[in-house]
């Protein structure tokens, strides 16, 4: 009988944006290899449904990223019950489809306020509880590395936090905590529902998303966990700094 991995036993994972779609399946795949996982959203049932599926290896807490200070709260309490992190996902993150004509500065407000600062203040407050030999991934998008009309802003955000895994990493190589990105390309996840379009325009952009992808289809969640997984172990133990895309071809051909 093949014995279930247990690569991340006792380790402590901080996953933001982890109520559901890869930040959920992703905090279900480290619990299966022993870790314990802190988890931060802002929906009320999501929370509450990410506890039941998550079961009693995992702290589920209210944090919304656009106000830095709410993170503070989990940061405290990831230090009074373990003391240290060994692992950081920061994940969250949304966007809005807008073109050109109809961008507003409020989009653009909202979205680096979630996106970038987000996942920047997360690393900032987590960085002091991280463990030499640490991780730290972030999660960017295959939009960092192609043009696509309609998603300028989030499209910026995600090339922003690509630079992050590079400056940060840097900042963190002199006491042994790598940063690395995870670009998802389209995966099925309820992201695609938070753009802000019609449930006939999501069709019709699925569907010429799906005919543009070299594979053919949309990834699944547990694809872009097992990269972040991988990020985080042993075996990229010299790896920092760089970026697994995982968006089945779509910004390489």
């Amino acid at each position: 009988m093949n014995s279930v991995s247990r690569s991340f036993d006792n380790k402590i994972v901080l996953i933001t944006g982890g109520t559901s779609g890869i930040g959920l399946e992703t905090a279900r795949q480290f619990i299966a290899q022993g870790a314990h996982v802190v988890v931060t959203g802002v929906t009320a049932h999501r929370l509450e449904e990410a506890r039941v599926t998550l079961g009693n290896r995992a702290l589920v807490m209210n944090a919304d990223l656009r106000d830095p200070d709410s993170l503070d709260a989990v940061i405290k309490e990831v230090a009074a019950r373990y003391g240290r992190l060994d692992v950081v996902f920061a994940n969250a993150g949304a966007g809005t489809a807008s073109p050109l004509e109809a961008v507003t500065a409020s989009q653009i407000q909202e979205q680096f306020s979630l996106n970038f600062n987000g996942t920047f203040f997360t690393v900032q407050k987590a960085a002091p509880l991280l463990t030499k030999g640490g991780s730290v991934i972030l999660t960017t998008s295959f939009l960092n590395a192609v043009g696509t009309p309609g998603l300028s802003i989030l499209s910026a955000t995600k090339a922003a936090i690509r630079s992050l895994a590079r400056t940060l990493g840097a900042e963190l190589a002199p006491r042994g905590i790598r940063v690395n990105a995870v670009s998802p390309g389209p995966i099925s996840t309820p992201f695609h529902g938070k753009l802000g379009l019609s449930e006939e325009q999501l069709k019709e952009v699925a569907a010429g998303i799906e005919a543009s992808v070299p594979l053919g289809r949309f990834g699944d969640a547990s694809e872009v966990a097992k990269a972040v997984l991988f990020l985080a172990s042993e075996d990229a133990s010299f790896i920092t700094g760089d970026e697994i895309v995982v968006d089945g071809g779509l910004s390489q051909f």
